[in-house]
């Protein structure tokens, strides 16, 4: 039985750990080859890239800066070349600084921008073009946040540029839906992965996270891994500019402790 993501390629960044890690694995274990990023390759990378080998795909892992628009362009264009042609998209890199709103720098909020809203922005705009170069369909997957709704203080630049994604996919679904790219956010709430690890440490402020949230524990990054998968496939082949939160019931019940 063929399985879904055959004869497929996706690019997800900031795919080293995390979200974007069990993302690939997910995907490859269909049938899709991957084409891994971050920084610099490293044994995470390294060991990712085994993994794939052994779920009986391929993956290829390619460097780059996701916060300076000419290197996220060149990232789709290398992995378009990677595997000879790019079917979905997975805007996965992402970072946050905490401080309080009248200590954040200028250094802070642009690394935070361009990270999570300009590398983005310039990433689909270089897939839009192949996809439209070449006549072909194409999928988007931005990974959001809950914070793309939800305040999340000492977070300010973190939440505008969540916001501002929630708003760049909306209006990309309107625009290229006539070219038949479909394009959603994934936005998780409290998950385990490394960047939460000091969270997960501090018994006390996970016990209030916790009690926000009605399924009482934590996600897990296969759990967002597999709502991507679908995004990813033709079972959801008529949606487009939605959001998808993954967080156990947190976003409409959360108080902010």
């Amino acid at each position: 039985m063929m399985k879904r993501f055959e004869n497929k390629v996706a690019l997800i960044t900031g795919s080293s750990q995390g979200i974007g890690a069990a993302c690939a694995r997910r995907l490859a274990s269909e049938g899709c080859r991957i084409i891994l990023n971050g920084h610099t390759l490293d044994d995470r990378g390294n060991a990712l890239i085994a993994e794939i080998a052994d779920l009986g795909s391929e993956a290829v892992f390619l460097e780059a800066d996701l916060s300076r628009a000419d290197q996220a362009i060149g990232l789709v264009e290398r992995s378009i070349q990677a595997f000879g042609g790019l079917d979905i998209l997975i805007n996965n890199a992402g970072i946050e600084k905490h401080a309080d709103f009248w200590e954040v720098s200028e250094e802070d909020y642009d690394a935070v921008m361009n990270t999570n809203l300009k590398g983005v922005f310039f990433a689909i705009q270089s897939f839009v073009k192949y996809c439209r170069q070449k006549d072909l369909p194409g999928v988007v997957i931005n990974m959001s946040s809950v914070h793309e709704e939800i305040a999340f203080p000492h977070f300010a630049a973190y939440c505008a540029s969540k916001g501002g994604l929630k708003m760049l996919t909306r209006n990309l679904a309107s625009e290229l839906a006539p070219l038949s790219i479909r394009i959603n956010n994934v936005a998780p709430g409290a998950i385990s992965t490394p960047i939460n690890q000091e969270l997960m440490s501090d018994k006390e402020q996970l016990g209030r996270v916790l009690k926000n949230i009605p399924m009482g524990r934590m996600g897990t990054s296969d759990e967002v891994a597999g709502v991507v998968a679908f995004l990813a496939s033709e079972d959801s082949a008529y949606i487009t500019g939605s959001t998808y939160y993954i967080d156990g019931g947190l976003t409409y019940h959360y108080q902010e402790q």
